[in-house]
């Protein structure tokens, strides 16, 4: 079945994805819970943590499947939606880092003379995020790739 060097990998993606569950998980539950913390600039950092939660929920058992198996086993359908789902939620998470060094900038170099970040600006921030991502990845479903 598996070598030693699969086996090392599919136990780092065991302990990444609870780190990981853990880690983002943490970040949405404080969110969720705490008011004061649902400031706009913070509606991006919450979508970020979805983004990577979404990733190791959705690629990290099938990546560990892989692993085990030294071969794609769940057929090419099944791998088509592997790749859209990994590259729609890698995408959204870089989108979202980018928006956030962003706003950073405004804060920090434009300072009371930049655009206060609202709500409505903020939400429009993560659709254009997901609306990006969505995009494209759902290119190479359509045949972009053949």
């Amino acid at each position: 079945m598996a070598t030693k060097w699969s086996n090392i990998m599919f136990a780092y993606m065991i302990i990444i994805g609870i780190v990981s569950w853990f880690g983002n998980g943490i970040v949405i539950y404080i969110f969720s819970t705490t008011k004061s913390l649902r400031t706009p600039a913070n509606l991006l950092v919450i979508n970020l943590a979805i983004s990577d939660f979404g990733m190791m929920v959705v690629n990290t058992p099938l990546m560990g499947i892989n692993l085990y198996y030294e071969t794609w086993v769940l057929g090419p359908g099944m791998c088509d939606l592997y790749g859209a789902m990994a590259s729609a939620f890698g995408c959204a998470s870089i989108w979202s880092m980018c928006m956030i060094a962003l706003d950073r900038y405004n804060v920090i170099v434009l300072g009371m003379a930049g655009r206060p970040m609202t709500t409505k600006r903020a939400l429009m921030k993560i659709a254009f995020i997901w609306t990006m991502a969505t995009f494209w990845t759902m290119a190479p479903i359509f045949g972009w790739n053949r």
